[in-house]
């Protein structure tokens, strides 16, 4: 596996001689989006409006697909074995570009995370996209991508096939802050359930018979804690103990928590999850117990490749509109997000630049960042961004030589990785030095 990295030094990610969509296609881009502006506002404010979490998101799939057949579009509702994903295409054969609109909120908090504007700023990029296919060539996809929360909706839909006929993908997520970012970066994420079984017994009169699946789960919880202080500054680790018996008693028989491993790198990522394997391997040797380890309940997600063409094409264009966007910042940005859209990019060519609904910071996940996504400022995000994801995806598809460009940048980047391969259990090195491998 190649380590991920910033590649905006590389020679394929050097400026290529292209020339993008022609300017009269793009103003016409411009103007079909102008002209649905009123709509595309309060698709965003409807959805805002009426929260569903992931998998759940049964209205809000029904508003945007009804919102899709008055624009006169045919869209389907519940694909790819998914009840609340969406798919709707314009235009036929390649290349054929996706942009995908997410529309899952929080418990709580509602749309904290502003997916309102995701989902209607992909909307309109369709819609200004769709209407010069006949000048441009080749396909545009609307893909409505549930549980980007808490579900990883994007890599089941993967698994499922939706990506199979996809050159290339962008999307946006709204932000806040001065600065906007065309290049976005992302932590890995993937979680751990493990539960250890002991042998119970009275814990006053026969504690000597009995085997503390507790006192395992506490060795494996300070293992995981003293492991921070050994791993890089972007990594994350965190855990919580799910199940620690239930009287005091009894030496408890089984116990279990869960672990969260976080990563810059996908390199990094299996490397801490062999750490942590290991320290749950540990301290059921040290306690007597057997473990009993469950990775990735739900998929993982992984970093964010993004790539340094269509990047710079979305920058050129957000520019133009006067938005304050970096193309290339150092450094992790995102103050240590993830999201699904990890998955996609380490498939194919993707973007997943960000759009601010503020210049001044909001906590994310937080009702006051969910109320700004639906104030002028949000609003105004939605036409602009809507407009640099048309725009790119309009360039992709006019010019020959910026595709050839797309496909040596994601070469050069590592190419497609075998997501599955990757993410197999990891072996502890117990595991590992024993003859039979268990």
């Amino acid at each position: 596996m190649s380590p991920e990295r910033s590649h905006a030094d590389t020679p394929a990610a050097a400026a290529p001689r292209t020339t993008g969509a022609p300017g009269h296609v793009l103003r016409a881009v411009e103007h079909a989006i102008g002209r649905a502006r009123p709509d595309l506002i309060g698709l965003s404010h409807c959805i805002h409006a009426t929260p569903e979490v992931g998998f759940e998101e049964h209205r809000s799939a029904a508003v945007v697909a009804e919102f899709l057949r008055r624009h006169g579009f045919a869209p389907t509702v519940g694909v790819f074995g998914m009840p609340t994903a969406l798919r709707v295409q314009a235009g036929a054969g390649g290349p054929r570009i996706a942009v995908l609109a997410e529309y899952d909120a929080l418990p709580e908090v509602g749309h904290g995370c502003g997916h309102n504007v995701i989902c209607a700023a992909a909307v309109g990029a369709f819609l200004g996209v769709s209407a010069q296919l006949a000048e441009l060539g080749g396909s545009v996809v609307l893909l409505g991508t549930p549980a980007e929360e808490n579900g990883a909706g994007k890599e089941v839909l993967e698994r499922a096939g939706a990506f199979d006929d996809i050159d290339a993908v962008v999307m946006v997520h709204p932000f806040t802050g001065p600065d906007e970012v065309a290049s976005f970066t992302s932590l890995a994420v993937r979680d751990v359930e493990a539960t250890f079984h002991g042998v119970a017994a009275h814990a006053s009169s026969a504690p000597h018979e009995g085997r503390n699946a507790l006192d395992a789960v506490v060795a494996a919880y300070q293992g995981v804690a003293a492991l921070r202080q050994h791993i890089p500054a972007t990594d994350r680790l965190h855990a919580i103990i799910t199940n620690g018996g239930s009287a005091t008693n009894v030496v408890p028989a089984t116990a279990s928590l869960t672990v969260e491993v976080r990563s810059e790198t996908l390199d990094g990522l299996v490397e801490l999850s062999a750490r942590v394997q290991n320290i749950l391997d540990g301290a059921a040797l040290a306690s007597g117990t057997r473990v009993e380890v469950g990775w990735d309940p739900f998929p993982a997600y992984l970093p964010v490749r993004s790539n340094a063409v269509l990047a710079a094409r979305y920058f050129t264009h957000l520019s133009a509109r006067g938005r304050r966007i970096v193309l290339d910042p150092p450094g992790l940005v995102g103050g240590g997000w993830s999201t699904d859209l990890g998955n996609v990019s380490l498939r194919r060519p993707s973007i997943h630049p960000t759009v601010s609904i503020s210049p001044k910071p909001i906590v994310m996940h937080t009702a006051p960042f969910g109320r700004q996504s639906i104030s002028p400022l949000g609003d105004a995000a939605v036409i602009d961004s809507a407009f640099g994801l048309a725009a790119t995806m309009a360039d992709y598809l006019a010019d020959p030589a910026l595709r050839e460009a797309v496909e040596r940048d994601f070469a050069a980047a590592g190419g497609r990785v075998d997501v599955e391969r990757l993410l197999a259990a990891p072996v502890s090195a117990l595991a590992a030095a024993s003859p039979d491998g268990t």
